[in-house]
């Protein structure tokens, strides 16, 4: 295959706002033919998803999103920090964090599934998925931060994909996170964990 004519260069960008984590752009790009075109673009510094499971329940949050305007149930998940001389987070030290702060469980046992990227049409956000097991509560939990209310849900794994089949769940990292551990249920990798005693 041929990806060349495919591929556009960028001969102009211009940054619309600086956020506290997503940077808004706007791009000249110039494809294969010379022809020039505007893209739109959100600069995010990427993500966290985690599938965590509990004695045969998967862990989720409902929480209000205000771009879609009403409340989502979904995996535990969280952006990447980005250090003050530019530097992103490391995957592996965001997802304990995120799921501490988010469900007040510690894993014992975690598992890189895969990374995505949630809407390659205008965002540079790449999401990262990572199955949790052996899981305990984080002794003197109090909650997630003070500017995120969620609630906790426990919902057995079978009842969980099912929701997502149902469109009851329709946040997209949530969806690849739930047909991923059905996928792994079904090859048998998670008999274990998919029982009791996670």
């Amino acid at each position: 295959m041929d990806d060349e004519r495919l591929i556009e260069r960028t001969v102009e960008r211009r940054v619309v706002l600086d956020g506290e984590y997503l940077t808004f752009r706007v791009d000249t790009v110039e494809d294969a033919d010379g022809r020039r075109h505007r893209r739109e673009l959100v600069v995010h510094p990427g993500a966290v998803a985690i599938v965590a499971l509990v004695d045969g329940d998967v862990l989720l949050v409902r929480q209000f999103r205000a771009p879609v305007g009403r409340v989502c149930l979904e995996l535990p998940a969280g952006t990447l920090d980005r250090a003050a001389d530019g530097s992103i987070e490391d995957p592996q030290l965001a997802a304990p964090r995120e799921l501490g702060e988010e469900t007040g469980y510690a894993a014992r046992e975690w598992r890189q599934l895969g990374r995505f990227f949630t809407a390659p049409g205008f965002a540079t956000e790449e999401m990262h998925l990572y199955l949790a097991t052996g899981l305990t509560p984080v002794e003197g939990y109090a909650g997630p931060a003070e500017d995120e209310r969620l609630d906790l849900v426990r919902i057995p794994w079978r009842r969980a994909v099912e929701m997502a089949e149902e469109g009851f769940i329709d946040d997209a990292k949530s969806l690849v996170g739930l047909f991923w551990l059905a996928r792994l249920a079904a090859r048998g990798e998670l008999r274990d964990e998919l029982t009791t005693g996670g």
